[in-house]
């Protein structure tokens, strides 16, 4: 059963879709503290990657403006979609600085999603990795991407594709194992 601020976001998002920029500036400003969230989660432990909290979520805003009649469905509809903005600015962030010729260093991705274990991955080698896995089984990089870049429980990734979570979780665990043996073959060594 969806809440009242479930509902009240319910009711931009639709307003948005039908051009209300009013309830588009509305919603960031609901969403705001979450967004924050997902990219302090992101960013936490980083320290090669040169965005703050606020200019990934700032850039990710822009992002989502740009879009064109998105059929928003709820919440979780939005936040994935966020989620994934945000992949694409860190990605576009990482991609600057690997051009930069006076700097060679790889940014990472530092999570603790899994087992609440700290977990540190090359973005630009998830970003390959998630692509192949995209063409494969575009639904577990979908669970991916909102996991890791989005931060999202198991129980609202099932929620955002209207699946259970006992599915949800037995395609993370078989992404995360088909991720872990791709990036390993990107490697070098």
């Amino acid at each position: 059963m969806a809440s009242g601020g479930d509902m009240e976001i319910k009711t931009l998002l639709f307003a948005w879709r039908e051009g209300d920029v009013a309830a588009r500036d509305k919603l960031f400003d609901v969403l705001y503290g979450e967004l924050r969230k997902f990219s302090a989660v992101l960013l936490r432990g980083e320290g090669r990657v040169s965005l703050s909290t606020g200019d990934l979520v700032n850039e990710t805003v822009l992002r989502l403006i740009k879009l064109d009649q998105i059929d928003w469905q709820d919440k979780a509809h939005f936040m994935a979609l966020a989620a994934r903005m945000m992949r694409r600015v860190l990605i576009d962030h990482a991609r600057r600085k690997d051009t930069d010729k006076r700097q060679h260093q790889k940014v990472t991705l530092i999570t603790q999603i899994i087992d609440g274990q700290t977990e540190s991955i090359d973005l630009m080698n998830l970003d390959q990795a998630l692509i192949r896995l995209q063409a494969i089984d575009p639904q577990r990089a979908e669970i991916v991407e909102m996991r890791y870049f989005g931060g999202l429980s198991l129980e609202e990734i099932a929620e955002v594709m209207h699946t259970s979570p006992s599915t949800v979780q037995r395609g993370w665990r078989a992404s995360r194992a088909w991720l872990r043996l791709a990036i390993q073959d990107m490697s070098p060594g």
